[in-house]
């Protein structure tokens, strides 16, 4: 067991699971000239295992099919031992001597800085200002980009997985130990501030993509809110007609799922 994570389950910090949420958050980390209106750059420089396990689970009610998993009476709650592999792949047992492998894709769940506001902020659902997005995309090499509310920013990271597909649809990932290492910017470039104003959501992007982000409870809505952030980063970063980037992102965007557990 991880040192750090006996101490904190017998720490007595005052914790309220259901006005603060389940996750544990680093920070927050106070940016020294971070200004509101700026935009903070977050890249994903190393992610590094700390333990060879993890879990994935279903629990609460919660995940795509509410109702029907987790089974039998009450229902129990189910959490699953991953493992990792010598060859680094993960192995999730079956129960009948046979185990499912799969690759390992690491990155945080959790980046974000903190909203405008006095009253404790929940964890779990995500925001303009970031929080649990979830996104698999967001490993080493990632850039994500975060509007600043408040003087010094205030990051914070946390819900650290081993590998996540789209969708989440369990509840969790592959929940596990990582050791991040994050290289923080702080942007006062005027076109950059007003693509994030203009924005409902962060944004991110990799060596070999650009990423908007569409959140809401109702999953049509959240479609229509990252294929307008489409439509405005297109605009704003690359001069294109709405007509044109709305014809561009249906023949060669991809918008996908990334989990549909926040509520």
């Amino acid at each position: 067991m991880l040192h750090d994570t006996a101490e904190l389950a017998a720490s007595t910090r005052l914790h309220d699971p259901a006005a603060h949420g389940p996750h544990v958050v680093t920070g927050p980390v106070h940016i020294q000239g971070a200004e509101p209106g700026d935009v903070l750059e977050v890249e994903v420089l190393r992610l590094r295992r700390r333990a060879p396990y993890g879990v994935i689970s279903n629990r609460h009610g919660k995940g795509a099919l509410p109702g029907e998993y987790p089974q039998g009476p009450g229902p129990d709650p189910v959490s699953l031992v991953a493992t990792v592999d010598d060859d680094g792949r993960g192995r999730l047992p079956v129960g009948d001597g046979r185990d499912i492998r799969f690759p390992l894709r690491p990155f945080l769940g959790i980046m974000g800085t903190a909203p405008a506001t006095e009253a404790p902020v929940h964890s779990v659902p995500p925001g303009l200002h970031g929080g649990n997005l979830d996104v698999r995309h967001l490993g080493v090499g990632a850039r994500l980009f975060l509007p600043v509310a408040v003087e010094g920013a205030l990051f914070y990271a946390g819900d650290p997985h081993f590998s996540q597909g789209d969708g989440e649809v369990a509840l969790t990932a592959f929940e596990a130990p990582l050791r991040a290492t994050l290289h923080l910017t702080v942007h006062r470039d005027p076109a950059l501030r007003r693509l994030a104003s203009r924005l409902r959501a962060p944004f991110a992007e990799t060596d070999t993509e650009h990423i908007v982000m569409g959140l809401d409870t109702d999953l049509d809505e959240a479609m229509r809110h990252a294929v307008r952030d489409a439509l405005t980063l297109l605009d704003e970063r690359f001069s294109v007609p709405g007509p044109v980037a709305l014809a561009y992102l249906s023949a060669a965007a991809d918008f996908q799922v990334s989990q549909v557990v926040d509520s």
